[in-house]
């Protein structure tokens, strides 16, 4: 008995009252976010269909509108560049998004997710940090694509575009929250990638096509995917498209109330 009570004091000389005792609590906000941003991430580049829409088709725009003699224009580049990076935006924030989403909630992942420790404003912030991350990534590779078809850069418009894009980033994930959190898979799967022609189509007509008039160009300069496209395109100048920037404002901001209000973790039918 005295040397079990000698080694017990022996212990407790060398550690403290309470050193071995459990002590759980809940992680910084930070972590939370960045360990779901990076669960994010991973899932989105493994998917097949995102990285078609993100990289390749937007890759294949700005090498084929270059290269190929398609337009009337000694430096097409100077009109193709800004208009694929705000195809890129769309089709990281808005439709990978959307489709995302609306299967997480169809499967039950958000609801298990939201089961953990992460609350339900911290998945949201994981996946707009997620989109962030993706858009940074494909600004980097258009940017040194460009560059090798002949863009010309300049360092502070290059940097100012950076800012437009996340803009359009805000605008895109809001209005593919807002889809993707409200209506079913099914439904969302077909009509986020209409709405992704839609976009794409008038960002073309817009910055491609030929001229549609002053009632035509109004129209089209109303639609968030011709605004975005408005916005890089100054911004790689070094100037601010005011108006194009209000209307992004007014879409995200609209998208992001009626999201927050609206959004639903899993299916009516779960």
């Amino acid at each position: 008995m005295a040397t079990t009570a000698s080694s017990s004091q022996a212990r407790e000389s060398r550690f403290p009252v309470g050193t071995f005792a459990p002590a759980p609590q809940r992680a910084e906000t930070t972590k939370l976010i960045f360990s779901q941003a990076r669960l994010e991430t991973a899932l989105f580049w493994r998917h097949g269909e995102q990285m078609l829409l993100t990289i390749i088709i937007p890759l294949a725009m700005l090498i084929g509108f270059t290269l190929i003699p398609i337009l009337p224009d000694p430096n097409p580049l100077d009109r193709v560049f800004p208009m694929v990076l705000a195809i890129s935006v769309m089709s990281a924030g808005f439709t990978g998004q959307a489709i995302a989403v609306g299967f997480d909630r169809r499967y039950g992942a958000l609801k298990r997710i939201g089961a953990s420790a992460v609350p339900p404003w911290g998945i949201i912030a994981g996946k707009v940090v997620a989109v962030c991350f993706t858009v940074t990534l494909q600004y980097l590779l258009f940017s040194a694509v460009g560059l090798a078809l002949g863009a010309q850069l300049s360092f502070g418009g290059w940097v100012f575009a950076y800012f437009g894009m996340l803009l359009g980033t805000f605008v895109f994930t809001s209005l593919g929250l807002l889809m993707g959190g409200t209506l079913s898979a099914e439904m969302i799967l077909g009509l986020a990638n209409l709405v992704w022609f839609v976009f794409v189509g008038t960002a073309t007509l817009a910055g491609v096509g030929p001229e549609t008039g002053s009632l035509g160009g109004f129209f089209l300069s109303l639609l968030p995917s011709v605004a975005l496209a408005d916005v890089i395109a100054s911004a790689l100048s070094v100037t601010v498209a005011w108006s194009a920037v209000v209307v992004l404002l007014g879409w995200g901001i609209i998208a992001a109330f009626l999201a927050t209000r609206w959004f639903q973790f899993d299916m009516k039918s779960d």
